[in-house]
């Protein structure tokens, strides 16, 4: 893929594979991220990545690199460079964007039968994505796994008052930021019904 979706937290393997003349030898094989005007810097000694990439390659063929616990600052370009005694060779780059799950409701206060609806948005689209989960008050809804990021609450009473989230299905230990909604009763000619 020349560009990936993956949720923050989350760990993405780049594979990637490269071939060279047989009679060449790997003196080096490395990923970087910036070939803009500078000499390509080798990730493994840029500060803040000790830990957190791992490069899965080997000196033959193979040269997968794993990004663990993905940052939002993690979204760039990366390339594959090897270096052999006939010079240097770097592959096409492949785009990280990282996103967050964000739950966006509307509207946030309601009255007693009104429909408020739920929507779980990322800022790229996963790969694939089966299907979302939600939560009220930190415990799964029963029965609502959906395909759709939207999930619609009908004609709502006050036992929906709650703190929501939503996760992506396999990823759900990376649930977004609650969003609380309230519920009032109405008033039916001077007396509050509940």
């Amino acid at each position: 893929h020349q560009s990936i979706c993956a949720l923050k937290g989350s760990t993405v393997d780049i594979s990637c594979s490269y071939t060279y003349p047989s009679d060449h030898e790997i003196k080096k094989a490395f990923w970087f991220t910036k070939w803009s005007g500078t000499e390509a810097e080798d990730l493994s000694s840029v500060p803040g990545y000790e830990g957190h990439i791992e490069y899965l390659g080997d000196k033959k063929s193979d040269c997968t690199l794993r990004i663990t616990d993905l940052r939002l600052s993690d979204s760039a370009g990366y390339r594959f460079r090897f270096i052999t005694p006939g010079g240097k060779v770097a592959g096409s780059p492949v785009f990280l964007t990282v996103t967050d799950v964000v739950l966006e409701m509307d509207p946030t206060s309601v009255s007693e039968r009104e429909n408020v609806t739920l929507t779980c948005r990322t800022n790229c689209t996963l790969d694939p994505i089966t299907a979302y989960s939600w939560y009220k008050n930190g415990q799964p809804i029963p029965n609502n796994n959906t395909s759709s990021p939207v999930y619609i609450l009908f004609s709502v009473s006050s036992e929906d008052t709650g703190r929501y989230s939503c996760a992506v299905e396999g990823h759900e230990d990376l649930p977004s930021a609650e969003e609380t909604l309230t519920v009032t009763c109405k008033y039916i000619g001077g007396f509050v019904r509940f």
